[in-house]
């Protein structure tokens, strides 16, 4: 959160800041993005990006402007147990596009449709703040892996629902669209036998040439 006592144009250096971190974080992700790389994005001293956000982290969701903190709302999604989990954590996000608060999540949405940087920056958030942090809590195995395929399931029904509006999902209750989609984002988070199974060998065969069987003798 921002500190008290801020100079005179502190709104507009805010708002620098944030310009050059979702650029930086759209180039580098968040792993291997810095608060010195934003500082000289904005050409800023580093020691004012902590002073308005805190930490790397602080930047990041302003950056997305995402109205809750994931370390707050994650507890709560797991704390009923594994079961329904992702219905839970599909209708948590409806809920907040749904909400006042969630309309600079939507603006990030309909901008990632023609910008990459804003792509890049919401699937960043959506797979490491939210699903990865979840998978992490889950101990499952390849928790990124899993992550991303569950943001794909999110993602795609956010913009078929509030960017492409194609009905009937985009006027479908809440509860309807969590009760359909909760169980395919549960199996990618949770499904033991979805990383293990091993894909089958495909077979090559030369275009128009038939296949016969050979009798053996």
């Amino acid at each position: 959160m921002p500190r008290t006592g801020r100079r005179p144009g502190a709104g507009g250096t805010r708002t620098k800041i944030l310009a050059a971190a979702r650029k930086h974080f759209a180039r580098f992700g968040f792993e291997a993005g810095t608060v010195r790389g934003i500082a000289a994005e904005a050409a800023v001293d580093p020691a004012l990006v902590l002073h308005y956000f805190g930490s790397k982290e602080g930047v990041f969701r302003a950056a997305v402007d995402f109205p809750v903190d994931p370390a707050e709302f994650v507890p709560q999604l797991l704390a009923p147990g594994l079961d329904g989990l992702g219905e839970r954590l599909v209708n948590f996000f409806l809920e907040t596009w749904d909400s006042p608060a969630g309309r600079p999540l939507l603006a990030l949405l309909r901008s990632a449709v023609a910008s990459e940087d804003a792509a890049a920056l919401l699937r960043e958030f959506v797979t490491r703040e939210v699903l990865g942090r979840l998978a992490r809590a889950l101990r499952v195995d390849q928790p990124q892996l899993r992550a991303s395929l569950a943001a794909s399931s999110l993602i795609g029904m956010a913009m078929l629902r509030y960017v492409v509006k194609l009905d009937p999902l985009a006027t479908a209750r809440p509860e309807v669209v969590a009760s359909w989609l909760g169980p395919a984002v549960q199996r990618y988070l949770t499904d033991p036998g979805l990383t293990s199974a091993r894909p089958r060998p495909r077979r090559h065969r030369s275009p128009g040439v038939p296949t016969t069987k050979v009798a053996r003798p």
